[in-house]
């Protein structure tokens, strides 16, 4: 899994979006692609839904199901 994701964070923030000129760069890039994969990213494995969301719906249906 984590090949995996080494493998996307080279592609599309680095190949895809060209080389950064400071460091500075490279860390809001860094940031915005995180925030991206974390937040807004379709993932095949949770029926498409950004693994943020998905995360909050299985919390909310555990203390559901706790409160029962």
């Amino acid at each position: 899994m984590a090949e995996a994701l080494n493998g996307s964070f080279k592609a599309e923030p680095i190949e895809h979006q060209g080389p950064r000129r400071d460091a500075d760069q490279v860390e809001h890039a860094v940031v915005q692609w995180v925030g991206w994969y974390n937040t807004e990213r379709l993932h095949s494995a949770l029926d498409y839904v950004p693994p943020e969301e998905f995360e909050a719906a299985y919390y909310r249906s555990l203390a559901t199901s706790n409160a029962a």
